[in-house]
């Protein structure tokens, strides 16, 4: 069977759970890696049975290697515009980790840089999950008739916990830890507030009158936190004044996964949006109840991997468009400002 060869460059914690991925994986291989630290290569040259030839130290020399298809960016944000138009100009295809950039206005600059052939996707691995597909279909089949607006949320406490006695205690904070530091692309919304904006605009999109050169973010409520950057935050996103979407982010609230669609003749609720784990659908409508349980595989970046890979040996496409991820980013910047 014929696999595309990925190489990934940045090697942190979601790049190891990416990498583990290729375990239930049959359409593509992990071939190379880079890191300018030495020591994440051995873990991963070992873990991976990745030959020597393929453990890079220099960023440059993994996008120079011919044998690579497509690369994994799992850099930090704020590196991510500089690699992917490293890469695009040695005409290597990219899955980056989200969000794509700092804001629109990157992600624009990088579009400009391939012209009509920009091979970008943006790392929303629970889109290829299952019970995204499954949620997508019943919206098609009519199951809960026409779209009327719909909730999606993506928080976890941060900030505080509980000390041996039960009383709240904050956490020391590291200032210079990514998702608390703006200049490395810190804050709720950019961080975690990118998942509910992408998929309400991907459920938007199943409406045919729906225009996206027009939506309005209202209702906007940011509390910024010690390190300057946003740490809860809502805001909701009106689409052609026919649909609506309520979004969260918070690193201060322990707000879940949860999205709710709703229709005129039901909704569609998803427990666990983001990591499909467990996976279950809830389809409520004529005050009756259905649960779908959604069997899936283990690792949910399998499922990108795999759609991506197939995706590049039919030489079709998968995932978020460059111009899906520049709707989202024009949205992000709205929402934050």
């Amino acid at each position: 069977m014929q696999k595309i060869n990925w190489g990934i460059i940045g090697l942190g914690s979601v790049a190891k759970e990416f990498a583990d991925a290729f375990n239930e994986v049959k359409n593509a291989n992990l071939l190379a890696v880079a890191s300018r630290d030495y020591n994440k290569i051995k873990i991963f040259k070992n873990n991976h049975q990745i030959k020597n030839d393929y453990c890079f130290e220099r960023y440059e020399d993994l996008i120079n290697s011919k044998e690579i298809d497509i690369v994994y960016l799992a850099l930090p944000t704020f590196l991510h515009k500089k690699w992917m138009i490293e890469c695009l100009v040695k005409d290597k295809k990219i899955l980056v980790e989200k969000p794509a950039t700092m804001n629109s206005k990157e992600i624009i600059e990088v579009n400009k840089t391939c012209g009509n052939n920009c091979n970008i996707t943006e790392g929303f691995m629970y889109l290829f999950h299952p019970q995204i597909k499954k949620t997508i279909q019943l919206i098609q089949d009519g199951e809960i008739g026409e779209l009327i607006s719909m909730s999606s949320f993506f928080g976890t406490n941060l900030l505080t916990k509980k000390n041996w006695f039960g009383f709240i205690k904050k956490k020391k904070i590291n200032p210079n830890k990514r998702i608390f530091n703006k200049e490395k692309g810190g804050g709720a919304i950019l961080d975690l507030g990118c998942y509910p904006i992408s998929f309400s605009t991907k459920i938007a999109s199943l409406i045919e009158s729906i225009k996206f050169e027009n939506i309005d973010v209202l209702e906007k409520k940011v509390i910024i936190g010690s390190t300057k950057v946003d740490i809860d935050s809502y805001a909701t996103l009106k689409f052609n004044k026919n649909f609506t979407s309520n979004v969260g982010a918070s690193f201060s609230k322990d707000l879940g996964y949860k999205t709710e669609i709703k229709g005129s003749k039901g909704k569609l609720i998803i427990e666990n949006t983001w990591t499909g784990n467990p996976s279950k659908i809830r389809l409520i409508k004529d005050k009756n109840e259905t649960i779908l349980n959604i069997t899936s595989k283990k690792n949910i970046y399998s499922y990108e991997i795999e759609a991506l890979s197939e995706a590049l040996l039919n030489k079709t496409n998968a995932g978020l468009s460059v111009e899906d991820t520049i709707i989202n980013m024009k949205i992000i910047d709205e929402w934050k400002n």
